[in-house]
């Protein structure tokens, strides 16, 4: 298994504050905490019964690392660690691992304010798998960034897992999370959704075709959201455009799932790009947000990072070499401090054109970030 970029910090943050590490299912969380120095006995997994009996028991480990994985599906979660937290010994670190948003899940009171870090676990990314060239881009393109189906290496074996996984995140994930009345309706919305990449997402036209009530698809994508299936992106609103003002865009974390070419590729840009603000956010503390830019005038630019409300990069995908797409063109000379990429998978063009817009293949921007 490669080296994950997160566990250097994780080592570093356990000893200040209890560490939460979240992220999809099977994107390696369990992995890395096991590998993690001094844990010896310290691991326990609430989806195991003996060790979810020890646990309510106030039976816990003699480590002085403790490990801690699916808590949050205790519905006192919160206050139980807090319990622990505040009545820890000397030098005791503890580690939350969840496959769900916890900032999300607070129930049972108290928001443990101060007493942790909350890092995310994404799947592989270009750098982090010290790729260099556009052939094995295209293999993490094909495969997904998820742990098993890449380093499985074959594609008929990683479209089985993707199929696999998304039922299981629906019937072991959302279930366990929340109370979900139409299970199929609900699967429908996740085998809808990879069509729609790259496109505004409209709540109205997906509640026409699936026939359910639009407060209950806008909780759907939440609950999806919250599970780690999908992640949606806000439009770009400063004062210096005419952006449209509500209108989201969503990607998947496991882009194989994208048959469209040239959205899926829009996808693991976005999942990198994403990957960046998340570290940029839970590492350096900054107030970074990743964006999509489309104005009145229909131009667009694909993404758009924002450093409190001021752009500083933007970025344009295309399959192909292809000209300056106008909307990036437009963007940059409107933040023209902002560094500005139009990025490609299958091109091979390597320039800066006159109005200072990088045009390269997507391995030059990808291996810059994490």
């Amino acid at each position: 298994m490669p080296s994950r970029s997160l566990l250097p910090v994780v080592q570093r943050d356990l000893d200040r504050k209890m560490v939460f590490v979240a992220g999809p299912r099977q994107v390696g969380k369990t992995t890395m905490a096991k590998a993690m120095p001094g844990l010896g006995d310290g691991y326990r997994n609430w989806d195991i019964a003996t060790d979810r009996s020890r646990l309510l028991a106030g039976e816990l480990p003699a480590s002085h690392l403790w490990v801690l994985d699916e808590i949050h599906k205790y519905h006192r979660w919160r206050n139980w660690l807090k319990g622990l937290w505040d009545g820890r010994r000397a030098q005791q670190r503890i580690l939350v691992a969840g496959s769900a948003r916890l900032d999300h899940y607070r129930r049972g009171g108290d928001s443990l304010q101060g007493r942790y870090h909350l890092l995310r676990l994404h799947p592989f990314s270009f750098a982090e798998l010290g790729m260099e060239s556009t052939r094995e881009l295209r293999s993490l393109v094909t495969l997904g960034g998820f742990p098993e189906p890449f380093l499985g290496g074959s594609e008929r074996e990683a479209r089985r897992w993707s199929r696999e996984y998304r039922t299981r995140l629906v019937r072991d994930e959302v279930v366990d999370l929340e109370r979900v009345l139409d299970l199929g309706a609900l699967e429908l919305l996740m085998g809808r959704l990879p069509e729609l990449v790259g496109s505004l997402l409209s709540i109205n036209a997906l509640r026409e075709d699936l026939q359910v009530a639009h407060r209950t698809l806008a909780r759907w994508l939440d609950v999806l959201e919250r599970v780690y299936a999908i992640y949606r992106l806000s439009p770009l609103g400063t004062p210096k455009v005419r952006a449209i003002k509500k209108a989201q865009k969503h990607y998947h974390w496991d882009w194989s799932v994208v048959a469209d070419e040239g959205a899926r590729f829009e996808n693991v840009v976005a999942s990198h790009l994403l990957k960046w603000v998340h570290w940029q956010q839970d590492v350096e503390g900054r107030d970074y947000e990743l964006r999509y830019f489309r104005d009145t005038d229909g131009r667009e630019v694909d993404f758009v990072v924002v450093d409190g409300r001021r752009p500083i990069l933007l970025v344009e995908t295309k399959l192909g070499d292809a000209p300056v797409d106008p909307g990036v063109r437009y963007l940059h000379a409107k933040y023209p401090a902002a560094a500005a990429w139009q990025v490609s998978l299958a091109g091979t063009k390597d320039f800066v054109s006159p109005e200072g817009v990088r045009v390269a293949p997507a391995a030059r921007l990808l291996a810059e970030l994490v």
